[in-house]
């Protein structure tokens, strides 16, 4: 490895397990860092170590709360002022993805402004995985190298070695990444139509194309409510489906979404850990990504190409 500057793997609090998971890969020790907590809620996190010179990849998820974005920030910052020769952020969910557009008047563009926050922070290199929208890397003036969960999905829908698969996306918004799916698996592949009324309720789900006597794999970049995921099981079952499967990246599962997947005609959901899933379910089967990560951590590091670890 280029031995002039080393390079450090640390965490911030809510993603410290798949930190450690992507050291042990990279065979390192996951650097030293703490977080002081004010009794006014304010909080301050540090380096408990020297990163004077080194190539700092600092992991962390930007899902809600939103003071897991701020810490991201603060560390960014702290990085730079502690002279970091370069300031990686390694963001295995990029928050506020969804709000890549103005959609109806008067409202902000999160991720724009999120990525504003984390170039202004300092940071010199984004590392992240399945954002919501491919045009959200254009939001960046640094490098980012978006990974795909594919690379996971892909090998383990083909070891279901499924009958009749079928690939489908929830909503018109998916239906590139299940297109790239269909192509890659060979097989036939369905749309869903969404009307949706406000923002986590979906009034009516139409199916576009046949799913009779198929097995199902929905696929998406992630689940949050899960009301979209389970009324579409749900009318593909109607529709005359053998069964019904998903695989999404993110598991986000806010509000009811376990007990909805639980009641739902799904044999299962396949997640990455991304996100730190709090609750267990039956139906619920998580992949690792630590190993993407470091892979990739490893081929930056050292200036190599990061695109022979894309399945497509």
């Amino acid at each position: 490895m280029y031995t002039n500057a080393p390079f450090k793997v640390f965490a911030c609090q809510s993603s410290i397990g798949i930190a450690k998971k992507i050291a042990e890969h990279l065979g390192i020790e996951l650097g030293k860092s703490s977080l002081v907590r004010f009794s006014d809620g304010e909080f301050q996190p540090c380096f408990d170590e020297s990163v004077r010179g080194c190539h700092v990849f600092i992991v962390q998820s930007t899902n809600p709360p939103a003071e897991n974005l701020l810490e991201l920030l603060l560390m960014i910052d702290a990085a730079k002022r502690a002279s970091a020769y370069k300031v990686n952020a390694v963001i295995p969910y990029y928050g506020f993805a969804r709000q890549d557009r103005k959609d109806r008047p008067r409202v902000s563009i999160g991720a724009k402004l999120t990525a504003d926050l984390l170039t202004t922070a300092g940071v010199d290199r984004i590392m992240t995985m399945d954002l919501h929208a491919d045009q959200i890397q254009g939001f960046f003036n640094v490098p980012v190298d978006h990974l795909f969960g594919s690379a996971l999905f892909a090998p383990y829908i083909q070891k279901l070695k499924l009958e009749n698969l079928c690939v489908s996306a929830p909503d018109m918004g998916g239906s590139k990444r299940a297109n790239a799916y269909a192509r890659h698996l060979q097989c036939e592949m369905v749309l869903c139509y969404k009307l949706r009324k406000k923002p986590n309720v979906v009034e009516e789900i139409s199916v576009i194309g046949d799913v009779e006597g198929r097995n199902v794999v929905i696929i998406d970049d992630m689940v949050d409510t899960a009301g979209t995921l389970t009324f579409a099981a749900q009318v593909m079952k109607d529709r005359g489906a053998t069964s019904v499967r998903a695989v999404a990246t993110h598991p986000v599962l806010s509000g009811n979404a376990i007990e909805r997947i639980n009641n739902s005609p799904l044999e299962d959901l396949v997640v990455t850990d991304s996100i730190p899933l709090l609750v267990d379910s039956p139906k619920i089967k998580v992949l690792p990504i630590a190993e993407i990560f470091a892979e990739t951590i490893k081929a930056v590091y050292n200036n190599k190409s990061i695109s022979s670890g894309f399945v497509f």
